[in-house]
């Protein structure tokens, strides 16, 4: 599920580093936590969709990835980030 391009817009500018800026991790963290919300929702309403819950894997399995490169290139963005966006309670 695509995200609207007003939410991908509002939340890429929310986490951009500098104005333009799309590709940072913290905005690739938000815009997949975004896609793993929606995903998690339709789950719910169609627990057997096993096709949907395997891109839902797989886009946690990539934002796992982008966390932990940015937790060790710059431990503090990480936590500014978690923090942020209310991951690992």
């Amino acid at each position: 599920m695509p995200l609207a391009r007003e939410t991908r817009d509002q939340l890429i500018g929310a986490y951009a580093i500098s104005p333009g800026d799309t590709g940072s991790p913290e905005v690739q963290v938000a815009l997949l936590t975004e896609r793993i919300k929606g995903l998690t929702e339709h789950l719910k309403a169609f627990p057997k969709d096993n096709h949907s819950r395997r891109g839902l894997l797989k886009l946690v399995g990539q934002r796992r990835r982008l966390l932990a490169y940015l937790v060790k290139k710059d431990s503090a963005r990480y936590r500014a980030v978690i923090a942020r966006l209310g991951l690992r309670r």
